[in-house]
């Protein structure tokens, strides 16, 4: 297939005439006419130039699959009702500049083109693009407020355990060598032995009650996996059966769950690595696969979330709306904003200021938020979208990233910073680091007890610089309050270089005051940007893979875009809660 760019045909006179018809007075048109009409062509072909060959068919315009991509999310359609739509549906055909007599396409396109679009890495295409042309008609600026927040996503595989992850790794690979090459299969494995093991799924019966028989079974799938690995890497079998990615999938697993060592005697000996932090034990969470058929997916807990997937982060705006511009009479005014403010073409702030989205970033599960924040901002400068003010939690937030966007992007990142993570400040008694005083031009750290730390050691901790105190033996001993400061022979401290641990202790103190929580509510609209995201399955994902998850999260972003802006286009509250007769009653009791 090859790309050859055109522009997008014009509506069809007919369907024009019908729309034009059906839609009269006040009666909103469609969103997808809405599209059209307001926004223009605001993608072209040649944006996804690269994902495509240059010779070959002609295939389908990948800008106007992009639109039906987007308006799929839009209506959280599946990609069969998507392309019938395309063919049945006349504000579709509007929209795509498609005739009555039109056949579309057949619904593997869909899916073709979003992998092409993947592996050329050209997911981020079709939402800059819009905010691009938002930018340009004025609705997003530089400068302005944003807010983040991030939510877990469940992948779109069943969760294993340890030893149905061994099971399942040896099934996969079984299966696609057996897709691959039956006859080779036949010859090497004994067939009815292994087809009643692993035939079918391990999470379709019971296992083991006992743990040592699961340990058992475990050990029994472990040593299959390596008697299948040593048949496809004889010498005698096809060098391309190594390549098959359920191969190297099973490989990696039993690396990562298990020993394999051969005693004097020749004797094999196979046994399940523990959660130990080194030696024999197990991998770092981020590196360990959890699903042969998701290499991606990972375990990721977040407050009590605990699941199997990823992660994303969205960003949208938070800006003030305009100040209404009818006219300076005060009656009208009131008129304006009674309306809705509807009257927009006429130069009248909405009541309802489209909040949009402006970034989306899809990890891993095992990335923690203020590893995100650093590449939101650049993601966001790389947009010409960088906001002057950036709300965002705790979990977002230190005081190294509060200086650094600072002095890179000149952002100011509102939040609270996280609270000490010292057993006395998680409990909230004793004597925790706040209670010390540190002078930085003397070098020298004093207790509540009045005694000076005997140490003061700049050094490097997990990449970072640091600062460690360590009070002597001699004063912390006979402290008659060291029960509430260490639980060990004296008390050592880890300090901030003196610019963060002066920018942490201002924006702690900035954290208590009215003005900083008046300003730091604004951040609490995010949670409609992510009840609206969730109401779209943006946590639960519905591709296998990072890729082609990242691709349906950004497109989704287009999506809710385009609802909020039709929201804002026909002056229509985004929240339309139908309120109960008992709600009603207890609020005009309470009145």
């Amino acid at each position: 297939m090859c790309v050859q760019p055109v522009s997008w045909p014009e509506p069809d006179p007919l369907i024009t005439a019908a729309i034009a018809a059906k839609y009269t007075g006040k009666r909103p048109r469609p969103l997808a006419v809405q599209i059209r009409d307001r926004l223009g062509e605001w993608m072209g072909d040649a944006q996804f130039a690269a994902a495509f060959g240059t010779r070959g068919r002609p295939g389908w315009s990948p800008s106007r699959l992009a639109l039906v991509t987007v308006l799929q999310r839009a209506e959280n359609l599946t990609g069969r009702p998507a392309a019938e739509a395309v063919r049945t549906r006349i504000d579709w055909q509007y929209l795509l500049g498609l005739g009555l007599d039109d056949p579309g396409f057949g619904h593997t396109v869909l899916p073709e083109f979003r992998a092409r679009v993947a592996e050329g890495g050209l997911e981020q295409v079709a939402l800059d693009a819009l905010l691009a042309r938002l930018a340009a008609g004025g609705l997003i600026k530089a400068g302005g407020k944003q807010r983040t927040d991030s939510t877990h996503v469940v992948a779109a595989v069943a969760a294993l355990n340890r030893l149905e992850l061994a099971g399942e790794s040896v099934r996969a690979a079984l299966e696609a060598l057996t897709a691959a090459h039956p006859d080779w299969v036949a010859q090497r494995i004994c067939v009815p032995d292994f087809a009643r093991r692993y035939g079918t799924p391990m999470t379709s019966w019971r296992p083991p009650a006992s743990k040592a028989r699961q340990d058992e079974l475990a050990i029994a799938c472990a040593r299959d996996g390596y008697a299948l690995l040593e048949a496809v890497y004889d010498s005698s079998s096809p060098a391309w059966l190594r390549e098959i990615p359920a191969i190297g999938v099973l490989r990696r697993v039993l690396v990562q769950n298990y020993t394999r060592t051969i005693t004097a005697d020749g004797r094999e000996v196979i046994k399940r690595r523990e959660k130990e932090p080194e030696g024999d034990g197990l991998p770092p969470g981020h590196a360990r696969i959890a699903s042969p058929y998701d290499i991606d997916a990972r375990w990721g807990a977040k407050r009590e979330e605990f699941w199997l997937g990823c992660k994303l982060h969205v960003t949208g705006t938070c800006d003030d709306a305009p100040a209404c511009t009818c006219r300076p009479d005060p009656a009208a005014q009131q008129l304006c904003t009674a309306a809705g403010g509807q009257d927009h073409d006429q130069g009248c702030a909405q009541l309802v200021f489209p909040n949009l989205i402006t970034h989306v970033a899809t990890t891993g599960a095992t990335v923690t938020d203020n590893q995100m924040t650093g590449a939101i901002d650049d993601g966001l400068a790389e947009k010409d979208l960088l906001p002057g003010r950036h709300y965002l939690d705790s979990g977002y937030l230190s005081a190294a990233l509060v200086v650094s966007r600072r002095a890179r992007h000149g952002i100011a990142l509102i939040g609270p910073l996280l609270a000490g993570t010292s057993a006395q400040a998680r409990a909230g008694a004793g004597y925790a680091r706040a209670d010390f005083t540190a002078g930085y031009g003397t070098q020298a750290v004093i207790c509540p007890q009045g005694k000076t730390a005997a140490n003061w050691t700049p050094c490097t901790q997990h990449g970072k610089d640091t600062i460690v105190a360590t009070f002597s033996i001699s004063d912390c001993g006979p402290c008659p309050a060291r029960s509430q400061c260490t639980s060990g022979k004296r008390r050592q401290l880890s300090l901030l270089p003196r610019g963060l641990a002066e920018a942490q202790a201002a924006a702690r103190t900035a954290e208590t005051t009215i003005p900083f929580q008046a300003d730091y509510a604004r951040r609490a609209g995010v949670e409609g940007t992510m009840h609206q995201a969730a109401s779209h399955g943006a946590r639960r994902a519905r591709y296998r893979g990072l890729p082609k998850t990242r691709l349906d999260h950004i497109y989704m972003a287009c999506a809710l875009n385009l609802l909020r802006l039709e929201a804002y286009w026909t002056g229509t509250p985004l929240d339309r809660q139908r309120t109960s007769h008992l709600a009603r009653l207890e609020l005009s009791l309470a009145a």
